[in-house]
């Protein structure tokens, strides 16, 4: 830093505030320095820096699978209100694991994170702990849970469930199905579907249950199983739209008709459920707010301002299209 600031005719100081507040600097200023660091190829010991200031401006990002989009826009909310305030993220993903989320919580604190966002409120054993005693801010994104870690963003997946079973309903169907993944959030949706069909006095919801719950082949293959008993589901709510995508592939080559023969409500709403064909109903879920609220929160808890809420509900709606 010292050579900088004889190359660009500044104070160490000055070198400092443009690396971590540049827009406290004159713009001819800020333009020197970063001309001097250009040329003097320096790169800041961001390590050392964390240790003078306490602070890493760095915020951990756990996410059950990168593999889907279902947890992009979430992610790009959240890195986007962030760099505005020049913090960068450190992403990890769990494989729908909660020992995984163990281990990388466990990495990320080895590492001076100043925050941590994570996906869910169901944790392995020790975690809530551990991170209560780091004292580091934690948003849980994704559900409301009852006694959040610290904060928390999101919508109920069981009112989710509820809601997907009272649309289909209302709409003349009576044998209803699920297809999701085995994590806590897609049971959740799944109780709640069966909550609704119990309300409207309907048989058993038929499941078919996806481990990784990340591509259409598997959704493809759990319609496949789906009409293979003796009674075919004239409705299907996936917990995903990429499931919904491979079971309308899968209609499609059955010559099953969407919506006559069988309904197709999907999940998150994302970019393929508004291009495929019969465009897909959905649940919006916010996911890019979800990601710009969490990161409001954890600034403010580190800029001494916590929110006035620490568990903020965003809801969700669903977009009626082609399949229902």
């Amino acid at each position: 830093m010292a050579d900088v600031a004889r190359e660009a005719g500044v104070s160490a100081i000055t070198v400092s505030r443009a690396l971590n507040a540049p827009d406290k600097l004159a713009p001819a200023t800020l333009r020197a320095v970063r001309e001097a660091i250009g040329r003097l190829g320096y790169v800041p010991d961001l390590t050392a820096g964390s240790l003078a200031s306490n602070r890493s401006r760095i915020v951990g990002v756990i996410v059950p699978t990168i593999a889907n989009s279902i947890f992009a826009e979430t992610v790009g909310g959240l890195a986007a209100a962030l760099a505005s305030r020049h913090y960068q993220l450190l992403l990890g993903q769990t494989g729908y694991r909660v020992d995984e989320e163990a281990a990388l919580v466990a990495a990320f604190l080895g590492r001076r994170v100043d925050g941590l966002v994570l996906t869910g409120v169901t944790h392995a054993r020790g975690v809530r702990g551990r991170l209560r005693q780091a004292g580091v801010p934690v948003v849980e994104t994704w559900d409301l849970p009852a006694r959040p870690i610290d904060m928390a963003v999101g919508f109920s997946n069981l009112d989710a469930g509820r809601a997907a079973a009272r649309y289909l309903v209302a709409r003349g169907r009576r044998r209803l199905a699920f297809v999701g993944g085995s994590d806590d959030r897609s049971a959740k949706r799944l109780a709640g579907l069966e909550d609704g069909a119990r309300e409207a006095c309907l048989p058993d919801v038929k499941v078919r249950a996806i481990l990784t719950a990340s591509s259409p082949a598997e959704g493809a293959a759990a319609f496949a199983d789906l009409c293979a008993g003796d009674r075919r589901p004239d409705a299907v709510f996936c917990s995903n739209d990429t499931l919904a995508a491979g079971i309308l592939f899968e209609c499609a080559r059955r010559r099953v008709a969407v919506p006559r023969d069988v309904a197709v409500m999907g999940f998150a709403d994302l970019p393929i459920a508004s291009a495929i064909e019969p465009r897909l109903t959905s649940i919006q879920v916010h996911a890019a707010e979800m990601g710009a609220r969490a990161a409001a929160m954890l600034l403010g808890r580190l800029d001494g301002t916590p929110p006035a809420d620490r568990v903020a509900d965003l809801g969700f709606e669903i977009v009626e299209r082609a399949s229902t």
